[in-house]
């Protein structure tokens, strides 16, 4: 089958579009990445975003125009994708699309999830079926919905003699940890793994913000001028505050066990002003803060492999937007060695060189939208918390028959 992935995330700063042709079923899948593309929000788009994640804008009314909105956005990005593989709608097969979460709670009472971009939309835009509402599952069974891509990590990226910590630096950042497989590799279906065998338990969880307070000060120290700290300039030039980092550290979020995860709700905008306000009255200068920002990220992901993973990483395998700051990379590298710290760009894969940093998320989303449509689970229940593996989203048929 050929399928596209889509993915907005925690930043909300656009789509990203992965075609990816796949073949057979774990652990004998084959896959190629044919092309892959990224769709910034227009500025009207993202606005209306960041409204929905603001309890006072985002009623009822304005999420429900929203949804349309992001189902034309994902739509229309599919399409971009597809020309750019040189592929007419009628030569792919499948779309998985993760949307856009706008709240996630996840556990306790009300343990909830919600993403928008409506999959109808995407259907008839493009002709193709379309998976969606991929948490959702996942949490009725219990887990927290997140993170699924830990599926797609063990799938691929497991080793047989080497401890690997795949780390995402979104909005978020999550990391899996992947234990050795030695001999046995990976001769039985992913969603099984946990009886492998191995002392060490693969497990999952988000580590705490990625890049979302980084930007939201570096929005701030530039007058709206930057939407994220480009190159890591800002850290660069600034100095870290070593107490206000000790303060942050002290977040409830950073001691709780996993599984755990964590979004805008806790590392949003909200906190973003706090920070940069106490900052202020301490006589920090914008530099300083977002220097700051960057040390809380780097630290608490090293932290989460101190306290948390069965085992400490011999490679940290990094993707997501922060693999392209060089100040954000250089203070995880001090802090995770001797451990290697590697691009997802440069490990070589089952049957390819390297899957791009920024491509990983949306293909993760083809592959997991690839198994669902075979009706196989897709989730990690040692990552995510859930009670059972279970098929994860639900599917919205195509314009035409689509069999694969």
């Amino acid at each position: 089958m050929i399928v596209i992935g889509l993915m907005s995330g925690t930043s909300a700063d656009g789509i990203d579009a992965a075609v990816v042709s796949i073949e057979g079923a774990p652990p004998a899948l084959t896959w190629e990445l044919l092309t892959h593309v990224q769709v910034p929000h227009p500025p009207v788009l993202r606005e209306a975003i960041f409204a929905g994640f603001d309890p006072q804008r985002g009623t009822a009314e304005h999420l429900c125009k929203l949804n349309f909105a992001l189902g034309r956005a994902f739509g229309e990005a599919a399409l971009q994708a597809l020309a750019a593989a040189g592929l007419r709608p009628e030569q792919a097969q499948l779309i998985g699309s993760h949307g856009q979460t706008l709240w996630h709670i996840p556990e306790g009472a009300d343990a909830s999830t919600l993403q928008l971009g409506e999959a109808a939309v995407i259907a008839e835009m493009t002709g193709l079926p379309v998976v969606s509402n991929f948490r959702t599952r996942d949490m009725a069974a219990g887990g927290q919905g997140a993170p699924l891509v830990a599926y797609v990590d063990a799938l691929l990226l497991s080793h047989r003699t080497r401890h690997r910590a795949v780390q995402n630096i979104g909005g978020i950042a999550n990391v899996t940890y992947l234990p050795p497989t030695g001999e046995q590799a990976l001769d039985k279906p992913v969603a099984e793994q946990d009886d492998a065998g191995s002392p060490y338990p693969p497990c999952a969880f988000d580590t705490g913000p990625g890049n979302m307070l980084i930007d939201d000060a570096a929005q701030r120290a530039t007058g709206g001028a930057w939407a994220y700290d480009h190159d890591g300039t800002l850290a660069a030039s600034g100095g870290v505050n070593d107490r206000l980092l000790a303060e942050l550290l002290a977040d409830p979020y950073f001691q709780e066990r996993p599984p755990k995860t964590t979004g805008r709700e806790h590392f949003g905008a909200q906190l973003g002003a706090q920070i940069w306000e106490l900052g202020g009255e301490r006589g920090l200068a914008p530099a300083d803060i977002v220097a700051t920002l960057t040390a809380l990220t780097a630290e608490s992901i090293a932290r989460a492999y101190r306290d948390f993973l069965p085992h400490l990483p011999d490679e940290v395998i990094l993707s997501g937007g922060g693999a392209f700051n060089p100040t954000l990379t250089a203070m995880l590298r001090e802090r995770i060695a001797p451990a290697t710290l590697l691009r997802s760009d440069d490990v070589r894969l089952p049957g390819a060189a390297g899957l791009p940093g920024a491509a990983k998320e949306a293909f993760s989303f083809a592959i997991l939208a690839y198994e669902t449509w075979h009706g196989r689970p897709g989730n990690l229940p040692a990552a995510t918390g859930a009670r059972y593996a279970v098929v994860l989203g639900s599917i919205t048929p195509g314009k035409k028959r689509s069999n694969g």
